[in-house]
């Protein structure tokens, strides 16, 4: 399927590796070209330079924390006038509701509500002026179905999810769509982390751990970088301009919900 989105610039956040990575490297192959951003230089170059290499686009690249001032004013610098942007950050870690005080709920919502905002709301004005936008939020299943381990990203991402509610519907009418992505396990330094914290907790060891993930999800897998990069490519489409504040699951059925 042509998307329609060739000689189109986004801002992919977060795009080094994993999930903003798949989604880099979708939008890449639909022709868009690309600012890339994520903390460690290294490997977002390396990251770039591949996707330079495969899809023949234009990649600018930044390294910076954009959960912070002075990462979001770097990165808005290199990004001009995009037509997409596909929020990202990596998710606060796991714990025990008894052991986050406001530091760690103030960083949470810096990173995972604060931060994209912040994007939003410097970006889809000119979208607005042009007449075509589109963003896509990295968020999580939790939003639809809470995890006890990760009080911090519920609440974050949650309340992005509220403000994408509204903010999605006043926009759309000058043909900036706004949507999120909720992400299940995919096979992510994140999963990774997330199966060797449970290793130690369970007692097991770490494959035994992924595969007792595994045996929770109605697939019996972990989904992969690249469906989730077509998902995102997708919505940023010329084809997605009726989908309005909608919040996709892709976890492979694990969140046992009716709507």
């Amino acid at each position: 399927m042509d998307l329609g989105i060739a000689g189109k610039r986004a801002l992919v956040c977060a795009s080094s590796k994993g999930l903003g990575l798949g989604c880099a490297e979708a939008l890449a192959e639909a022709g868009v070209n690309l600012v890339m951003n994520a903390r460690a230089s290294d490997a977002l170059e390396e990251s770039a330079q591949a996707i330079r290499d495969t899809y023949g686009v234009e990649v600018t690249t930044v390294a910076a924390d954009v959960a912070t001032a002075e990462g979001q004013a770097a990165v808005l610098a290199a990004a001009g006038d995009v037509d997409i942007l596909v929020n990202n950050a990596g998710g606060p870690p796991p714990g025990m509701w008894s052991d986050w005080d406001r530091e760690d709920f103030i960083k949470a919502l810096d990173a995972n509500m604060l931060a994209p905002i912040a994007l939003i709301k410097a970006l889809v004005p000119g979208m607005m002026n042009r007449g075509w936008g589109r963003v896509v939020n990295i968020t999580s299943q939790s939003v639809r179905a809470p995890i006890g381990v990760l009080g911090l990203s519920n609440s974050a991402r949650t309340g992005l999810t509220g403000y994408v509610a509204g903010t999605s519907r006043q926009v759309a009418g000058s043909g900036v769509n706004i949507n999120n992505l909720l992400p299940g396990i995919h096979d992510t330094d994140r999963a990774a982390g997330l199966d060797s914290g449970a290793a130690s907790a369970q007692g097991v060891t770490v494959a035994e751990a992924r595969t007792n993930r595994e045996a929770t999800i109605p697939a019996a897998r972990y989904g992969t970088r690249q469906e989730f990069g077509a998902a995102c490519a997708f919505l940023c489409s010329q084809h997605a301009g009726f989908i309005v504040g909608q919040n996709l699951l892709l976890d492979g059925g694990a969140t046992n919900i009716t709507m």
